[in-house]
């Protein structure tokens, strides 16, 4: 956190909020509302938190617009959403500024290397020949860029990040530590019993806003593209394989994995841990539960869960029954107890056809 001091009225100015109280009062940090202290802007989301608005020693409290009650001890700032106001204010004034602007006197620079302005590179980056870096750039330690990278401006690679050869990134790309994007794909043919590798020689390229957690892997296409278009944002430990394209906005969980060729609408949401295969396409506004399991193709607006993924409202009456299926028992040999005394022929008959 910087020591940054602003007023609420600043504060509201920045993110077109209302103030209700003392505008001059002096903020000095960020905190949830459940740790937040004096001198801190904080903010109400969710209606469970409402209980902590009167104990609150924070300075500032971001609140909806039609917020009916009012505080003695904190002022509010009014705001259409609270919470996307907080994150404004944590990204434009509190977020840490690099260590340095420059390059670092480790960092090996290749011939015919493109440099934007304002840019730092750290410690031991290496930065291959034929690369272009736009203005406001920042390269982690350790991070290496194949011949032939292109990134945009305002780029962010954090440290031990490695992009390879012919990769392509938009402005305002993030790439959080120990992801590699455009290693080899999972890509061989099987001849004589022997497996052959499938030369991958195409890219990667990451349009405007996409953002990639740590320890993400993300194969070059093999002759063609993997692209991740505008807005998309992956959490760490995600896998696209050769071949993939993933439409605008959407966000995909930890631990996912998506195999060559699948092919993802926008505003998708893929929840932790599920499975894609390959050769398959997932509409626009598709849900993807955690763990699922997708063996084929779903069409737009669909909500999907369970192994193998299936209809939602399907699956949660599958999985009703089998939670019921002790009770169940126990009423069968209950019926079959009572049809062996007034019936007991035709209970062997149902035995005997089962037999």
């Amino acid at each position: 956190m910087t020591s940054l001091r602003l007023t609420a009225a600043e504060i509201a100015r920045a993110i077109q909020g209302r103030v209700e109280g003392d505008a001059a009062v002096i903020i000095t940090g960020l905190a949830p509302i459940d740790q937040a202290r004096p001198g801190d802007l904080t903010f109400v989301a969710q209606p469970r938190y409402l209980s902590y608005l009167d104990k609150t020693p924070a300075a500032a409290v971001l609140v909806d617009a039609n917020y009916s009650a009012s505080l003695a001890n904190a002022v509010l700032i009014r705001v259409a959403n609270p919470y996307f106001a907080f994150l404004q204010i944590a990204k434009n004034f509190f977020h840490p500024a690099p260590s340095f602007i420059g390059m670092h006197p480790t960092a090996i620079i290749g011939g015919n290397v493109r440099l934007g302005e304002n840019l730092m590179i750290g410690p031991h980056v290496v930065i291959a020949p034929d690369c272009e870096i736009g203005d406001n750039v920042c390269i982690g330690a350790l991070s290496y860029l194949g011949r032939g990278v292109k990134l945009g401006h305002r780029v962010v690679l954090f440290p031990q990040v490695h992009v390879a050869h012919g990769v392509r990134l938009g402005n305002d790309v993030i790439i959080q530590s120990g992801a590699v994007i455009g290693s080899d794909g999972f890509g061989y043919v099987k001849h004589e019993g022997a497996y052959h590798k499938i030369p991958h020689l195409g890219a990667v390229v990451l349009e405007d806003g996409v953002e990639i957690g740590a320890n993400c892997t993300i194969d070059r296409g093999t002759f063609g593209e993997t692209r991740i278009r505008r807005g998309t944002k992956l959490d760490n430990l995600v896998h696209l394989a050769h071949n993939v394209e993933v439409g605008e906005h959407t966000v995909i969980a930890a631990q996912t994995g998506v195999s060559g060729s699948t092919k993802i609408g926008n505003r998708v949401t893929i929840a932790g841990n599920a499975g894609l295969v390959g050769h398959i396409e997932i509409g626009d506004d598709v849900t993807i539960g955690a763990r699922a399991g997708v063996s084929k193709s779903i069409p737009a607006g669909l909500t999907v869960w369970g192994y193998l993924a299936r209809e939602h409202t399907l699956a949660r009456r599958e999985e009703a029954a089998q939670r019921r299926l002790p009770e169940l028992l126990k009423r069968v040999r209950a019926l079959e107890k009572a049809l062996a005394q007034i019936a007991p022929e035709t209970l062997a008959k149902i035995n005997d056809s089962e037999a």
